[in-house]
């Protein structure tokens, strides 16, 4: 189960089957593609807020 942007959603891990809770993954059409680490999700969190912010829109990570 992963979060989208307050958008809970199940997603296979076959291809990383060494993500565990807590670990940040990249998804892409319901399967985690592959792992990032946390100080780098924050930043592309941030950016993806500050998107949001820029255009009034939402935005999906």
């Amino acid at each position: 189960m992963v979060d989208l942007g307050g958008i809970r959603k199940p997603i296979s891990i076959a291809l990383v089957p060494e993500a565990e809770v807590g670990d940040y993954v990249i998804v892409h059409v319901g399967h985690a593609i592959g792992m990032i680490d946390r100080e780098e999700a924050e930043k592309t969190l941030a950016l993806f807020a500050e998107m949001q912010a820029m255009t009034g829109a939402e935005v999906q990570p």
